[in-house]
């Protein structure tokens, strides 16, 4: 009976060790994958604040009066041309 006893304790030691071994190897995985998209977050982020940046300078009036001036040349009207249309 003792013997049993014994067997079965160590049989569930073994058991225990093994998954413990099994649940850090598991979360050494899930954390290497949360860096690989913490980084790949943080890449995006720095796309998008290049983007924002661009889409600023490209929207500035300075920018689109260059444009309208340069590619599709266009220019100002005389002031006697201009007509002020109310409702």
């Amino acid at each position: 009976m003792r013997i049993l006893l014994l067997f079965s304790l160590g049989l569930l030691t073994i058991w225990s060790a093994i998954s413990v071994v099994g649940a850090r190897h598991e979360s050494r995985k899930l954390f290497v994958e949360l860096q690989r998209i913490e980084k790949q977050r943080d890449q995006m982020l720095e796309g998008w604040g290049r983007l924002q940046l661009e889409q600023a300078t490209w929207g500035t009036y300075s920018r689109i009066e260059e444009v309208a001036r340069e590619k599709l040349k266009m220019k100002l009207p005389p002031t006697e041309e201009i007509k002020l249309v109310t409702k």
